[in-house]
């Protein structure tokens, strides 16, 4: 109520931090960052964002202090960085604008938040596999990169969305454009990844996302599971959590 009252609907600049994206570990669940992304991206006019990294979150603070026309998001996870090189400054970001790492023909994972580096894992994974696959960061949740998403649909057969959030979130907002665009009518097969419908305890941050299938091992399992073929770790991280959501 706060958030659309007194910043959303005057469309002040107003530059939220948000702390604890995705699981957090010792912090329990109480403080798991699971909910932010479905309940901020419903607003108009507001931009969300959410770092992969490290050098990602320096160049999102440069783009949230410079953005006057309205509310700005950006959020980021407990804890250390994954270890990138860090730039001098940081460079402000096009809104609304994604970005390609990796370029495939067959599967495209596109993610939102610092399960990228599991997708350029899963990638390598998959390519021992035979599929070629393309990973694609998007920076964005909000407004969403509608020609980097029609791209990713229109040249793969399989198109899967990870984030570390709860369902209505930015997966839904893909799916959403698809529909518009009538790209879920051209045999494409899409799936989206998210964390899982319960509340959890605590563990490492790591653990978490493995028994949620949010990791490499993971994500193949959910590629391989979308094109028809049996997955153990897919089954594993459905014992883990009865009503996960992650499914084919």
């Amino acid at each position: 109520d706060q958030v659309i009252h007194d910043v959303a609907l005057q469309q002040l600049p107003v530059r939220f931090a948000i702390d604890r994206a995705g699981f957090v570990g010792a912090d329990g669940a109480t403080h798991a960052g699971a909910f932010d992304i479905a309940y901020l991206t419903c607003l108009p006019g507001i931009v969300v964002m959410a770092a992969a990294d490290e050098a990602e979150l320096v160049h999102m603070v440069a783009t949230a202090a410079a953005y006057n026309a309205g509310p700005i998001a950006f959020r980021y996870p407990r804890g250390e960085g994954v270890g990138v090189d860090m730039p001098e400054r940081g460079e402000v970001l096009p809104i609304g604008k994604g970005r390609i790492l990796r370029e495939g023909t067959h599967i495209a994972l596109l993610t939102l938040g610092t399960r990228l580096a599991e997708a350029l894992q899963a990638a390598e994974d998959l390519a021992a596999h035979g599929l070629s696959t393309t990973v694609a960061d998007a920076r964005f949740a909000k407004p969403i990169d509608k020609d980097l998403v029609c791209k990713l649909a229109r040249g793969h057969d399989v198109l899967i969305t990870i984030e570390e959030g709860s369902m209505g979130g930015f997966g839904s907002h893909v799916l959403h454009l698809l529909a518009d665009e009538g790209l879920l009518e051209t045999g494409l097969k899409v799936r989206s990844m998210v964390l899982p419908d319960a509340y959890l305890d605590h563990d490492k941050p790591e653990a978490m996302y493995a028994k949620a299938g949010l990791d490499a091992k993971g994500i193949v399992a959910k590629v391989m599971a979308t094109l028809g073929k049996s997955s153990q770790n897919e089954r594993r991280a459905e014992s883990h959590f009865p009503l996960f959501q992650n499914r084919k």
